[in-house]
């Protein structure tokens, strides 16, 4: 298990603050729609100078026509970034096109499609999908895993079922962690640390309980403590 720090904070000199405060850390950092889209790709750049060892996470969940989305994954990997994600329900021939675009890479990011946000409750993803979320988000996991991707976005709640139907190898990020059973917010399905590591979550990813603490940085170690004995 390997943490991932969201970086959702209103300016860039808060986010490169919080990023500096965990320096000394090899750890994931998520960089989302509002901060790549306020700050771009100098962002990127200046929280690899922060720390050379920080893995990033770029968090834009592509959805569009197939070869727009294969133009953008591949400007993606231009990036130097770590891992990135597109839509499950983009559907098959979207993923087996990005996929293709980015195999001449010799160390490409890895690749995630999102499957089920944990922002859904079960009735108003019915009310889109029209399957539970259990079932659609296995679905999603299963074609992700046949075209090639390396995992997925999912809650916890889905990560064991996930695994089962692909691989353990296949990898799963889950987003909605309150490691320490903090307020849920808006999100709807949400997990502690204890119940990512039974669910084999492999990145989890925390964001308010840690830049809303007084002490991210004492946050941020308690957090690595914890999962260090999993």
């Amino acid at each position: 298990m390997e943490l991932c720090v969201a970086l959702d904070l209103p300016s860039v000199e808060e986010n490169l603050a919080l990023a500096k405060s965990l320096k000394g850390h090899n750890i994931w950092l998520k960089v989302g729609f509002r901060t790549y889209i306020r700050d771009g790709k100098d962002f990127i750049v200046a929280l690899k100078e922060v720390n050379p060892e920080f893995k990033i996470f770029l968090d834009l969940k592509l959805y569009d026509i197939p070869n727009t989305m294969a133009d953008a994954a591949e400007e993606i990997a231009k990036l130097g970034v770590d891992m990135f994600n597109i839509h499950a329900s983009a559907g098959a021939v979207a993923m087996k096109t990005v996929m293709q675009r980015l195999s001449d890479y010799e160390k490409r990011p890895l690749v995630l499609a999102v499957t089920a946000l944990t922002s859904f409750d079960e009735e108003n993803f019915q009310k889109i999908y029209e399957k539970s979320i259990d079932d659609k988000a296995e679905q999603f996991a299963k074609m992700s895993y046949d075209y090639g991707l390396d995992g997925v976005v999912c809650s916890a709640f889905e990560s064991r079922a996930i695994k089962n139907a692909t691989s353990e190898n296949f990898l799963t990020l889950c987003p909605g962690i309150r490691p320490f059973g903090e307020d849920a917010g808006d999100q709807q399905r949400v997990a502690t640390l204890q119940r990512a590591n039974q669910e084999g979550v492999d990145y989890p990813v925390v964001g308010r309980p840690i830049y809303k603490d007084s002490n991210p940085k004492a946050k941020v170690d308690e957090i690595l403590k914890v999962i260090s004995t999993f």
